[in-house]
């Protein structure tokens, strides 16, 4: 079996800036500004935290800041999109003006967020829905000209962990994957990053398939982004805690490089730089 490692050629057109993706992968930092986030909830609240949260992440090798807003972990309280709004603008004014340089993405899935966090800065919309939970998504994405992160769920934080049922997982995903991408290239959107959801409307032993086959997404000519960090199919299945639930996402980002993954999202930034940093010399 041939390995694809850093080998296929894609690019990301970052407000005027291509960034070439096969080079390295990238590595997404985790900032969550919420109360209730699964790992990092309420740790990242004032100003000096995000700073400092900023900082640390960039030092260590980010190449984006995913800013959060609204937790998605299952069960998760719906806040109205005010609350979601004032959260996500605050950080991001203040890492854009402590850290001007740094690519931020916002994780979203409210066009009217989008559009505001674009207005303040953000480069990239990381939407966990697909354009699902607001119809207005791919239409706002087509106007603001910004990269989109498609990822594949089913309902909504909410209900997502009941809506596990599938004809064929890979095949129903891939359909899924092709008719938000035709309806979004007719809306003239191309800077497209594919996310297959892991923990998203999966369970266990579905996510491990997944991380199994995750090279036939390859197939959609994208960038793909892996988003495993401390996850619960990891940290139940070693009978470990979130906190103990480092060695076990290394591992699983590791075998996701091997399979052509082009991002990586982590809470972790440093141990995720020592994956690529070895990946790269074997």
């Amino acid at each position: 079996m041939k390995h694809r490692i850093f080998e296929t050629k894609k690019t990301l057109l970052v407000r005027g800036k291509l960034i070439d993706l096969s080079i390295r992968p990238l590595i997404m930092g985790i900032l969550n500004v919420t109360p209730d986030s699964f790992y990092d909830g309420g740790k990242y609240l004032t100003p000096d935290d995000i700073v400092r949260r900023a900082a640390s992440m960039l030092e260590n090798g980010a190449d984006i800041i995913d800013i959060g807003g609204y937790s998605s972990r299952p069960g998760a309280e719906n806040i109205p999109v005010e609350e979601e709004t004032a959260r996500v603008s605050r950080a991001l004014k203040i890492i854009k003006k402590e850290f001007p340089e740094s690519i931020v993405s916002v994780d979203t899935f409210r066009s009217e967020v989008a559009r505001i966090a674009a207005a303040d800065g953000a480069e990239i919309i990381n939407d966990i829905s697909g354009g699902e939970l607001d119809e207005k998504m791919f239409e706002t994405i087509a106007e603001l000209k910004l990269p989109y992160i498609l990822m594949h769920m089913k309902g909504s934080p909410a209900t997502m962990s009941k809506l596990n049922q599938y004809d064929n997982l890979i095949g129903d995903m891939l359909q899924y994957f092709q008719e938000k991408l035709n309806r979004l290239n007719e809306l003239g959107v191309w800077d497209i990053i594919i996310d297959p959801g892991i923990g998203f409307s999966k369970n266990s032993l579905q996510n491990f398939h997944l991380i199994r086959q995750l090279d036939i997404f390859s197939a959609l000519n994208l960038p793909v982004l892996l988003g495993v960090s401390r996850k619960s199919f990891i940290y139940k299945t070693l009978n470990v805690s979130q906190e103990e639930a480092l060695n076990g996402t290394t591992i699983v980002n590791a075998i996701g490089l091997s399979k052509n993954i082009s991002i990586i999202r982590v809470h972790d930034v440093r141990e995720a730089q020592q994956i690529i940093s070895l990946l790269q010399k074997i």
